[in-house]
């Protein structure tokens, strides 16, 4: 792994649901942490799955990003050490996060709430550890509301997960056309990076259509690697623990191992 010169910001969007955008985050970033990379998850999405699957509380009550967002409270109040992954902390959310859409609207800078918090959180780590994190990856709800704006405006690049299904590419321009908005007026320094192909099923002309159609189109920012559909991808989540954690050796597992050098080493630029 080459040696990190300053933090990279990474949010993971997709408003479509369903295209392993949380899988995603959770995964590379035990992958990334496995490699000695310092590596921060903030949960943006209410849902919370994140944090179950990192096995981080986030009942209702429990200091998370919905406080730092809406209340102002520092960041390094709502961030937790996931136990078993040395090297990996994460920013919970909870269901309280439902209604900081609402609740954001009438605040003043609503759009940079995140990106001011965790430019004080990075700050604080780097004064107290004396080197900057490594990766910084925001999981964001299958919308493009407050909570995403907050993370592309916090974010220097966008991961997108593309699945290998029939609606793959539906509604991807009007994320692509959001990116470039808040690139224009809130973030001039965003990008789309990266582009991961997950649920893959080489078995069949769909998938390999799909693939053959994104790497059409975004060329070098796809990913070489592409994930698997795997029932231990799936499963992972209900044991609290990623799909490296739960069952290391399986496709899914090393397709995260591989994305995430990839990812690292910057293969895709």
């Amino acid at each position: 792994m080459p040696v990190s010169r300053e933090t990279r910001v990474l949010t993971i969007a997709n408003q479509k649901g369903g295209v392993g955008k949380t899988t995603t985050t959770v995964n590379l970033a035990a992958a990334l942490a496995h490699e000695g990379w310092r590596v921060l998850v903030i949960d943006l999405d209410p849902q919370g799955n994140a944090s179950t699957a990192l096995d981080v509380p986030h009942q209702s009550g429990t200091t998370d990003v919905y406080l730092t967002l809406v209340e102002g409270t520092p960041l390094s109040e709502a961030v937790v050490p996931v136990r078993a992954l040395p090297g990996l902390v994460c920013a919970p959310a909870t269901i309280d996060l439902a209604g900081a859409e609402i609740e954001l609207v009438s605040l003043i800078a609503r759009e940079h709430r995140l990106k001011r918090a965790l430019d004080d959180y990075r700050a604080a780590y780097l004064a107290e550890h004396g080197q900057p994190l490594d990766f910084v990856l925001i999981d964001c709800p299958p919308s493009l509301g407050l909570l995403t704006v907050n993370a592309l405006v916090a974010a220097s690049e966008v991961l997108i997960p593309i699945q290998c299904e029939y609606y793959a590419l539906e509604g991807l321009g009007q994320l692509l056309k959001t990116v470039e908005l808040i690139r224009s007026q809130l973030n001039p320094t965003l990008v789309v990076s990266t582009i991961l192909l997950t649920m893959y099923d080489a078995r069949t002309k769909l998938s390999q259509d799909v693939a053959g159609e994104v790497r059409a189109h975004f060329g070098e920012k796809v990913l070489h690697t592409v994930v698997p559909r795997s029932v231990r991808v799936s499963e992972a989540p209900a044991r609290h623990q990623t799909v490296l954690q739960y069952d290391p050796s399986s496709p899914g597992a090393m397709s995260y191992r591989e994305a995430a050098r990839e990812l690292a080493a910057g293969a895709h630029s």
